[in-house]
């Protein structure tokens, strides 16, 4: 892995600062303004079904370049219950926040189920393949790219970190070839299970109305978890109602079982958004995740800034 700079004091003090301002999408400070960001279809208008047939319509990334990149890749799946999505405060939003951090956001714009279930999780393979296959051009450590998603995009990102492969080799496409495994996740108030404790409008956005029992389990990623399943970050409000906490819990013992390396951080209010992506809860999670990025050596080590 390539050496990683240390953060400035300057940086660290702006880390301080904006932990709990820079996620809403505020402006950056000219000296740390992010490129334009970059939209780029991911299937050219041909996305597969996951049944051999290819659907006009496409899935697009937005890169949110910084100004110092540091190697470190986030793709982002907003949330909405797999009927819409939160593209601001959980997409773009998140990719700004990022940004300040010297990390690159990309924000997927996956394309909505309508009970094709393999639908979103080949969009976000491909997203992943498509990051690492201009890793290069974007200032991007191909081992460094993880995934982010929040509420349905949190269970789409842990579908992504559970359902993998290390791409066709013989493809004559060349991002086919690539490995789609996220090399870490972070899941914000999850959709983890498909079963009674989940979010049953995700479920039947994603699922249909009368899933079979195998497909439940397919979905409920929870059950999925492998030692090969990357390093993850965990954070849900105890009064979360709408998509119970038990979701969470569920994926953090999945995850202890089987050794991978996981932080869950319960939140003791919040509820379900995290009283409107703003506020103590909000902030808690943005301040855990990066010191947990920086403990698995993803992020560079954070100094306590000298007086």
């Amino acid at each position: 892995m390539t050496t990683m700079r240390a953060l400035s004091l300057n940086r660290w003090f702006r880390f301080l600062v904006c932990l709990g301002t820079c996620a809403t999408g505020g402006v950056a400070a000219a000296d740390d303004a992010p490129t334009k960001p970059e939209r780029v279809p991911l299937w050219n208008g041909k996305a597969p079904n996951g049944d051999g047939a290819t659907d006009a319509a496409d899935a697009f990334i937005t890169v949110h370049k910084a100004k110092q990149p540091n190697g470190v890749a986030v793709v982002i799946c907003p949330g909405g219950g797999y009927g819409g999505l939160v593209t601001g405060a959980e997409g773009h939003g998140i990719a700004t926040w990022l940004n300040r951090f010297d990390i690159t956001g990309v924000v997927l714009e996956y394309r909505l189920p309508k009970g094709r279930s393999q639908v979103p999780l080949l969009d976000a393979q491909r997203a992943i393949r498509t990051v690492r296959a201009n890793a290069k051009a974007w200032n991007i450590d191909p081992r460094r790219i993880g995934i982010m998603g929040f509420s349905a995009g949190g269970h789409l990102a842990s579908t992504a970190a559970t359902h993998f492969d290390e791409g066709e080799a013989k493809s004559d496409d060349p991002i086919a070839r690539l490995s789609s495994r996220p090399d870490f996740a972070i899941l914000v108030y999850p959709v983890i299970t498909m079963g009674e404790l989940g979010h049953g409008g995700s479920r039947t956005n994603l699922l249909g109305k009368e899933p079979s029992d195998e497909l439940i389990k397919r979905f409920s990623n929870d059950q999925q978890v492998t030692d090969k399943t990357p390093p993850t970050f965990l954070a849900h409000a105890v009064d979360d109602k709408p998509v119970p906490p038990e979701n969470s819990r569920m994926f953090a013992r999945a995850l202890e079982k089987h050794n991978v390396p996981h932080q869950y951080l319960e939140l003791p209010s919040g509820g379900h958004g995290l009283n409107g992506y703003k506020g103590p809860m909000w902030d808690a999670w943005q301040k855990k995740s990066l010191e947990w990025l920086s403990s698995q050596k993803i992020l560079p080590p954070v100094s306590t800034p000298q007086k």
